[in-house]
């Protein structure tokens, strides 16, 4: 029987202290780690091998980890980590509103950083026989493909969409004309405790809204209901690809 291959880490944080330290540490639980000292080295890494999961520090000299986490969601949609001080939460905030799959604050326990990682890893997981991700979403025109993690407009123009926006669009789909409010848009988006972070939800519709609605300050699509959250106000329909039965 084949073994498995091992799962590949990107570690990228400028402080060797901790960094060194931290990759010989998820070596001995048996992952892979690739390391790079800021975002320059972490796109030279990424040009020669694509690794399963990243962990990013956000306070890098030169390019931010920031910048190189929206880079790593939109062109790639790796999973991402991003590793924080305590001083740092509304980088956290933003870093969340891209589509970053998690943070841990420092200094941190590394048992828990292999946990979070296993549990990224998890929910990264697509199902053997995926049978909804066959189904595409159809509304007014519009055509969301699970699957492909792709969006077409009326015309057929592909709409580029971060893995944030991706989720809440299909959150969208799957609850068409029902009111959904902050809470269980986070628990549906993010799939993680996220109370603090209503303002991330708010902040990711005015994204998408700009991208699907012809008018995002008088939206047609996602509606905000007073006191009560959000609302898709289209049909949406489900049909299988071309060529399935």
């Amino acid at each position: 029987m084949t073994e498995p291959a091992p799962t590949t880490l990107l570690l990228v944080d400028d402080e060797p202290s901790l960094r060194e330290p931290l990759a010989e540490y998820l070596t001995r639980q048996g992952f892979v780690v690739h390391e790079a000292a800021n975002a320059a080295a972490a796109r030279s890494r990424l040009a020669q091998s694509t690794p399963d999961l990243v962990l990013l520090d956000i306070m890098m000299p030169g390019e931010d980890g920031l910048s190189l986490c929206r880079h790593l969601i939109e062109s790639r949609s790796l999973p991402t980590i991003l590793l924080t001080a305590k001083g740092e939460a509304m980088d956290r905030i933003v870093g969340l509103e891209i589509g970053a799959d998690d943070y841990v604050t420092k200094p941190f326990e590394p048992r828990e950083l292999v946990a979070r990682i296993r549990s990224v890893l998890r929910r990264a997981e697509r199902p053997a026989v995926p049978q909804e991700e066959e189904l595409l979403y159809q509304f007014e025109g519009w055509e969301l493909d699970p699957l492909k993690h792709r969006l077409t407009d009326p015309e057929g123009a592909l709409v580029p969409l971060s893995t944030a926006e991706f989720r809440m669009l299909r959150a969208f789909c799957d609850h068409p004309r029902q009111v959904l409010d902050r809470d269980r848009l986070l628990d549906m988006v993010q799939g993680r405790e996220a109370h603090l972070f209503d303002r991330a939800v708010d902040n990711q519709i005015s994204r998408l809204r700009r991208k699907i609605e012809t008018d995002s300050r008088d939206p047609h699509f996602i509606q905000t209901v007073r006191g009560g959250g959000y609302r898709f106000a289209a049909d949406v329909t489900r049909t299988h690809r071309p060529g399935e039965s």
